[in-house]
């Protein structure tokens, strides 16, 4: 007989592996992964695919038959075919393992001293909860010998006892819900109620962990009737021991007598013999099965993708969106790729993406495609404790930039003036304003600065920021031509392709001004590309050409490897007042 501990079969949809027409998905290694070897012993400790066995077809697993979807209008043909990639029951895999049933009281304090030789898999709890021996407190009374009708009237009344051991004796059986014994007291205040969404978020977690897997124990008897009523813990003649758990053993000692465990575990059934007439601890023997859900993506990947070929397992993350960089190699399998980063990552990511080419356009939008998921690209990214509603069909954005943003951000103070010139839907202007007095953003993009408006009025900072569309040189000109330019501390210039090609119209901005009026002379951030060997004397030497001044000090940092042999880099320096007051050459 197979007894279920708890039913943790998810309920999956029917996924079989099909394959474009035009570029086949070969398997050379499905094949091996899937037959029903025993468990490898060269294989690392652990869970893995290679280890354990398929699933014989039971009624338990059987043979799974294509279930229709709700139906909704597909614009590609191919879309239909995206649910149905992968079948997840080919990743299912059969572990046999020994295990402790010990009584429910003890099984957290056996934990902690046998915590070496449990079974300590990732994702796998070593307490497996039985079903059906968890009884009533009521039960457990009436089942409980130890004491008779009699003592229990004597206590009621209190004529057994002194009446300080009768006050003692109503503490110690007093709940939440008021005094046991005394169902007609009034009952007193109770603990406040859970609110909604925390049941429903742990209803969720034990949802999830449920996917993951099933115990089951081996080899136990039908039993009589009244063990079906009672619980697994009732043995017949034997002693009632109430409700019981099971403690999950190593994988070693699978195949293990009692006399072949280690002087721990044995130590602990013998102490348990000493105290009862019938020991309440017993080894078993369990099937651990688990699911399509338990193994991780690139454990998924590695067995779906043809030997050699590299796992992609980095992605972009904005909001619900997981935004891929596949290579050319991995173009033939992106439906599968895209629906294992899917699953694994729900419901955190519900929109899986590929970048299909490079930018090369003015708003530095990118070209996706939908791999995976819904088709929405609007999303609302979270960053430093502000919202941001970003549609990357229409705007770009990075969150691999949002530590280098944080770093710029720590080097403002509540005096200065910002300068954004290519603030995109706001990552810097907005985080920006809650810092200092007063920002000016500014876009070329009109639908970056449609949702930097968005945005601005969303994070309630509408007042501190003016936002303009206009062309980054023409946006420089405009703000050092007026009024606005003699508070100006902080210039901003994050657009790494173009943003050096800009500094030329910092020349002359402050010409047809007096030399020896106050003027205020901003520092400058300006980010770069440069594949050079030495990138930063690159950057360096580009920044000069482009100021036409040869003495400029300049801060330069490295801010991240973006692709091989290219870095992007930010520098830093305070405007040169010869840049500032240089003369225009047509104007001689």
């Amino acid at each position: 007989m197979v007894t279920k501990l708890f039913h943790l079969r998810p309920k999956l949809l029917p996924f079989t592996i099909v394959s474009p027409k035009s570029s086949p998905l070969p398997k050379p290694t499905l094949l091996s992964l899937f037959s029903t070897q025993s468990q490898t012993e060269s294989l690392p400790y652990g869970p893995s695919l290679l280890k354990g066995k398929a699933p014989i077809q039971t009624p338990q697993f059987p043979p799974r038959t294509p279930i229709k979807q709700e139906e909704s209008p597909k614009e590609d043909p191919q879309e239909e075919l995206d649910g149905n990639i992968i079948d997840e029951v080919k990743f299912t895999r059969v572990f046999y393992i020994a295990a402790l049933r010990v009584p429910a009281k003890d099984c957290f304090a056996l934990e902690s001293r046998l915590r070496g030789h449990l079974l300590n898999w990732p994702r796998i709890r070593n307490i497996a909860r039985v079903p059906g021996d968890e009884i009533d407190d009521e039960v457990r009374n009436f089942l409980d010998s130890g004491r008779d009708e009699s003592e229990e009237c004597s206590d009621e009344s209190g004529g057994g006892d002194s009446l300080v051991l009768y006050r003692e004796k109503l503490v110690k059986e007093f709940n939440s819900r008021g005094f046991v014994k005394f169902r007609n007291l009034a009952k007193i205040s109770r603990p406040p109620k859970r609110k909604k969404n925390e049941r429903k978020g742990e209803e969720r977690k034990r949802e999830e962990r449920k996917k993951l897997c099933v115990v089951e124990v081996l080899g136990e008897d039908e039993g009589k009737e009244m063990r079906a009523l009672l619980g697994e813990g009732f043995r017949g003649e034997r002693k009632w021991k109430g409700s019981t758990r099971l403690l999950l053993l190593d994988e070693r000692y699978w195949d293990r007598e009692v006399d072949e465990l280690p002087q721990a575990i044995k130590a602990a059934i013998v102490e348990d013999d000493g105290e009862n007439r019938t020991s309440s601890i017993e080894l078993v023997r369990c099937r651990l099965t688990l699911f399509y859900d338990y193994w991780g993506m690139n454990e998924i990947l590695e067995a779906l993708l043809p030997n050699g070929l590299v796992v992609p397992s980095a992605f972009e993350t904005v909001g619900h969106i997981a935004h891929l960089n596949l290579r050319d190699e991995h173009l033939p399998y992106k439906k599968v790729i895209a629906k294992v980063v899917l699953d694994k990552n729900k419901p955190k990511i519900q929109t899986v993406v590929n970048k299909t080419d490079a930018i090369n356009n003015d708003y530095r939008t990118m070209q996706l495609e939908v791999l995976a998921g819904n088709h929405s690209l609007l999303t609302t990214v979270v960053e430093n404790g502000l919202q941001f509603h970003v549609d990357l069909a229409t705007v770009y954005w990075n969150s691999r930039l949002a530590t280098e943003r944080q770093r710029l951000l720590s080097g403002f103070s509540r005096n200065d003036i910002i300068c954004d010139v290519f603030a995109g839907v706001g990552p810097i202007a907005i985080a920006a304003a809650k810092i200092v007095k007063r920002v000016y953003a500014n876009d070329l993009n009109p639908y970056a600065v449609d949702y930097l408006e968005r945005n601005c009025v969303l994070n309630r900072l509408e007042r501190k920021i003016e936002v303009f569309n206009m062309d980054g040189r023409r946006f420089i000109k405009a703000v050092f031509a007026s009024d606005k330019a003699l508070s100006i501390t902080q210039i901003v210039m994050n657009l790494p392709n173009d943003a050096g090609e800009f500094l030329d119209a910092f020349r002359g901005i402050y010409r047809d001004r007096r030399k020896d009026k106050e003027l205020n002379f901003p520092r400058i951030h300006v980010y770069g590309f440069s594949k050079a060997q030495d990138p930063e004397f690159d950057f360096h030497e580009r920044i000069r050409i482009a100021l036409q001044e040869v003495a400029v000090n300049v801060e330069m940092r490295r801010v991240r490897l973006v692709a091989p042999g290219k870095w992007m880099l930010c520098a830093s320096f305070i405007l040169p007042e010869s840049v500032a007051f240089a003369k225009n050459p047509y104007d001689m």
